[in-house]
């Protein structure tokens, strides 16, 4: 699979979370005490000086009530209506062994979209909140083991089985030692 690695999304991305904490008037202080992250790394999220990863981002984006996804899109180019898999933006938390390709991003007009996902093996990725109550998923495991944790319940997901939830509190999505997972998520 081909990684993509582009500055200016970057960039990009610390200037719409800059002007997400502005548009509310939030200091850097009052938005580390909602999203229990420190002041110091979101001034230096804001400044491109890291890129974030995907707890962090799940963070901001529950503070903000809006999907990781919907705040891709708002740092991704206008709308066109077919995406060629070369052209799919992909984004990787290397440090999280995670890797995210928006198969179909949000837009304005449409209420869903898709991501392809891979864990490496040995990988959780938990997020504290969801960025809006009642976010309906449909997660279809195409390889590996995914054990994915929604309101206190661990459901194990072999190949080819689809999980449906709506998100009202914490989720976790987690790989066993040997093996990494490829997996679709439809989010509405």
């Amino acid at each position: 699979m081909e990684y993509i690695h582009d500055d200016s999304t970057d960039l990009r991305l610390a200037q719409r979370l800059k002007t997400l904490r502005t548009e509310r008037a939030w200091s850097l202080d009052e938005l580390a005490k909602r999203s229990k992250v420190s002041r110091a790394t979101l001034s230096r999220l804001e400044n491109a000086e890291v890129s974030p990863t995907a707890s962090l981002l799940g963070k901001l984006c529950a503070v903000y009530g809006m999907t990781m996804s919907r705040l891709m899109r708002m740092v991704e180019e206008d709308f066109i209506p077919l995406l060629r898999r070369e052209e799919q933006p992909v984004w990787r938390d290397p440090g999280a062994g995670f890797l995210r390709r928006s198969v179909s991003p949000p837009a304005q007009t449409l209420a869903g979209e898709a991501l392809e996902c891979e864990l490496d093996p040995g990988t959780r990725i938990s997020y504290d909140a969801t960025p809006r109550p009642g976010l309906e998923h449909h997660l279809l495991l195409i390889e590996g083991q995914l054990a994915v944790t929604v309101d206190g319940n661990t459901h194990e997901l072999r190949p080819g089985d689809c999980l449906r939830y709506q998100l009202f509190g914490p989720s976790a999505f987690a790989t066993p030692a040997h093996c990494a997972a490829r997996y679709f998520l439809f989010i509405l």
